[in-house]
């Protein structure tokens, strides 16, 4: 019997838990006996090279790639699950190389930013949300009401980053925050 690929999207905001939660499926399926590969954009290298690993710590074994067509290109065959962190970061052709894992009987885990520091949605997540069989948004805490936060908050010198800014920024002295709506601030 041919197993039929699925999609699953984690997503939300800064410090909600998504790596935590790609983590955490990826144990359970290698307890399960499943060949599990992960993959990552080259531009993260905030923890380590070849490892995804979340602000809480947890880590797991990954493949920095330049560009989403080099995925197939180190795939392992016998990977039956094929997870990719910091999914926001890849160009447009990611949303082609998800199918083509999916199609070929891939269980395939994608976590990422769902929207920007502006609140707007962030590359191809919204596609790739939109393609999944499951999509499950994370929260995180307001750092300002202690509420549920669903969004990142950019500062630049302890202020709220521009409108205009950058959404990618390499290096800059920054500092992220979840906060919830109503405490969002981006000055346009």
């Amino acid at each position: 019997m041919h197993c039929k690929g699925s999609l699953e999207v984690i997503c939300g905001c800064m410090f909600s838990g998504k790596t935590d939660e790609l983590i955490r499926r990826l144990r359970r399926a290698v307890i399960a006996r499943q060949k599990v590969q992960v993959f990552k954009p080259a531009i993260d290298v905030r923890y380590a090279v070849e490892k995804v690993t979340s602000h809480a710590g947890n880590d797991f074994h990954a493949v920095p790639v330049e560009k989403s067509a080099d995925i197939l290109l180190y795939l392992d065959p016998q990977a039956t699950v094929v997870a990719v962190d910091e999914a926001q970061f890849f160009d447009e052709e990611i949303i082609r190389v998800v199918e083509s894992l999916v199609e070929s009987g891939k269980r395939v885990i994608l976590a990422g930013l769902d929207m920007d520091f502006r609140g707007e949605p962030f590359g191809p997540m919204p596609i790739l949300m939109a393609k999944a069989e499951r999509v499950d948004k994370l929260q995180a805490i307001c750092m300002v009401c202690g509420e549920p936060a669903s969004r990142t908050q950019r500062l630049v010198n302890g202020q709220p980053a521009r409108y205009d800014d950058p959404v990618v920024i390499v290096g800059a002295a920054e500092l992220y925050e979840a906060r919830c709506r109503d405490h969002h601030v981006v000055p346009r």
